[in-house]
């Protein structure tokens, strides 16, 4: 499931791919380490898993470079835990999920289905982060589709990237959360057969692709996984992970955004610290 490839087979990947619409690939520097990391805070209704998470990604943090943003809730205990929950990312491929999830949205409107053509560009768009399939779905939604979709979803600090650099759509731990927590319960804005579509995909992404939130999740625990990556001359490498898990008596969405760092391979690390302890401790409760 944590399968990954080496950093030189991911970066030649990435350079052939490219990293989003248009996007130049700029690979920077080390990045200073960033200030004193805020308070993780966590809530929850089970007596003492607050204070265990807490002090648990708190220590998967500890001396880790760059900027780290995390979200987690837990329906089955309501626990939440947050860090720099409001803070703006470039979305890299992450931003795939809200295009899907946008285009359905659309189509349920005239209730209908998606065409053949649009099936293709959104499994080649999830499972192997096509990010081609991504600009010809972007182009075609529109911003006013999109942004239709976000005030729907009420993902109100999710801005599109514009002149179609959707890669860098700014968006928040808390926005995407939101989206995950409308992909995993009914809902008014997706419809059952819309979240299921959605969650299908990110199934079945490719098993290079599956590193981040599922990282350490325990045996019989289902995954579904978006993840995103991109070096720019500014904060090195974006590195993000979304996920939503259910099984071993837990249903949980975890959100693990990253900036600020000096490769790709060291945003992974840090994303998978913290989903390690996140799943250890769930499973523990």
């Amino acid at each position: 499931m944590n399968q990954r490839t080496s950093s030189t087979t991911r970066r030649a990947r990435l350079l052939a791919a490219g990293l989003g619409a248009g996007l130049l690939v700029t690979v920077a520097a080390a990045a200073p380490a960033s200030a004193a990391t805020p308070t993780v805070s966590c809530t929850s209704a089970k007596a003492g898993l607050a204070a265990k998470l807490k002090k648990d990604i708190t220590a998967a943090l500890a001396n880790r470079r760059g900027t780290v943003a995390v979200g987690l809730y837990d329906r089955t205990a309501s626990t939440t835990c947050s860090l720099r929950a409001s803070t703006a990312y470039d979305s890299a491929s992450v931003v795939k999920a809200t295009v899907l999830s946008a285009l359905l949205w659309d189509a349920q409107k005239t209730r209908r289905a998606l065409t053949s053509r649009e099936k293709t560009l959104a499994t080649a768009m999830i499972t192997k982060s096509d990010n081609a399939s991504t600009s010809t779905l972007w182009k075609q939604l529109g911003l006013t589709k999109i942004k239709g979709f976000l005030t729907a979803a009420n993902m109100t600090q999710t801005t599109p990237g514009a002149n179609n650099y959707w890669g860098l759509t700014q968006i928040t731990v808390t926005d995407e959360q939101k989206l995950l927590k409308l992909l995993t319960a009914k809902n008014a804005v997706l419809t059952d057969a819309s979240r299921a579509y959605v969650n299908t995909l990110m199934g079945q992404v490719i098993a290079a692709q599956r590193w981040g939130t599922p990282y350490g999740r325990p045996a019989g625990v289902s995954w579904h996984v978006k993840n995103g990556w991109l070096s720019r001359a500014t904060n090195g490498w974006r590195v993000h992970s979304i996920g939503s898990f259910k099984g071993g008596g837990h249903d949980y969405v975890i959100t693990v955004l990253t900036h600020g760092n000096s490769t790709m391979d060291y945003g992974i690390a840090t994303i998978q610290g913290v989903a390690k302890v996140i799943h250890r401790d769930l499973a523990a409760s």
